[in-house]
C-alpha cells in the first residue's frame, strides 16, 4: 500500500490546485470584466445568436494588456482589453474580432473551456507523481524530465482543441454572413504580432501552426461550395 503513495499524494494534490485555480479563475475574472458594450460588434454578435438560436451573446471584457480571448468554464466569453484596444485604434476589424468571439463560443459548445479545467488538474496529478517517481530513479533530472513529457501532453490537447474551434468558428461566421475572410485575415495579424515577431499575441501561443490553421479552414471552404 504505501508503494502507491507518491501516486495518492500526486492526485490529492492536482485535485487541490485544480480547486484553488478554478477559484482564482473565476475571481479574477469577476472582479476584472465588464460587459462589452460596442455598437457594431453587438450586431455582429446578434448575427451569430440568430444562428445558435439564442437571445443574445453577452461578451466580456477582461481589464488584461495581452491579446487574447478566454473561455471560461462556466461558459462565459472574455475579449481582454488590449485586444479590444486593438479594435478601436483599427488595427482589428469588427468582424475579425467577432471571429475571436465565434472562436471561444467553439471551446465552449465543445467541451473545451471545462475540459481544459479537467485537464489541469490531471496534468498536475501526473506532473507530480512522474516527478516522485522519477526522482527516485533518476535523481535531480527526474523533474525536468516529468515537465517535458507534461508539456507534450498539453500541447497535443490543445492543437486538437484549437482545430475544432476554429471549424466551429468557421461554419457560424459563414452561416452568420460574416464569412471565412475576417478569421484568415485575423490569424494573419496576429502571427506578426506574437512574440517571435516582438508583439503580444497571447491567443497564437501553445496553438498550431498560423498556416496550418488558414490551410484546415480553406479546406472547409472549399468542402462547403462542393
Amino acid at each position: 500500500m504505501l508503494r502507491f503513495a507518491p501516486i495518492l499524494l500526486a492526485v490529492i494534490v492536482g485535485l487541490v490546485m485544480y480547486r484553488f485555480s478554478a477559484w482564482r479563475t473565476a475571481r479574477d475574472l469577476d472582479q476584472r470584466s465588464t460587459v462589452m458594450k460596442d455598437p457594431e460588434l453587438s450586431a455582429l454578435t446578434r448575427l451569430m445568436a440568430r444562428q445558435l438560436d439564442l437571445p443574445q451573446l453577452k461578451v466580456f471584457i477582461f481589464e488584461v494588456e495581452p491579446v487574447n480571448g478566454l473561455a471560461a468554464p462556466d461558459g462565459r466569453i472574455f475579449i481582454t482589453r488590449g485586444f479590444f484596444n486593438k479594435y478601436k485604434s483599427g488595427d482589428v476589424t469588427a468582424e475579425e474580432l467577432a471571429s475571436v468571439i465565434a472562436h471561444e463560443l467553439g471551446h465552449v459548445a465543445l467541451g473545451h473551456a471545462k475540459r481544459r479545467m479537467i485537464d489541469f488538474s490531471g496534468q498536475n496529478a501526473i506532473r507530480v507523481a512522474l516527478t516522485m517517481v522519477l526522482g527516485r530513479f533518476i535523481p535531480f533530472f527526474g523533474v525536468y524530465i516529468a515537465n517535458m513529457l507534461v508539456k507534450l501532453l498539453a500541447a497535443g490537447l490543445s492543437r486538437k482543441d484549437e482545430y475544432e474551434a476554429d471549424a466551429y468558428a468557421a461554419a457560424l461566421l459563414e452561416k452568420s454572413g460574416i464569412g471565412l475572410y475576417p478569421q484568415i485575415s485575423l490569424f494573419r495579424k496576429l502571427e506578426a504580432w506574437s512574440p517571435k515577431g516582438g508583439g503580444s499575441a497571447a491567443w497564437l501561443m501553445s496553438h498550431p501552426k498560423t498556416q496550418d490553421r488558414i490551410d484546415a479552414i480553406k479546406r472547409l471552404e472549399v468542402a462547403w461550395k462542393t
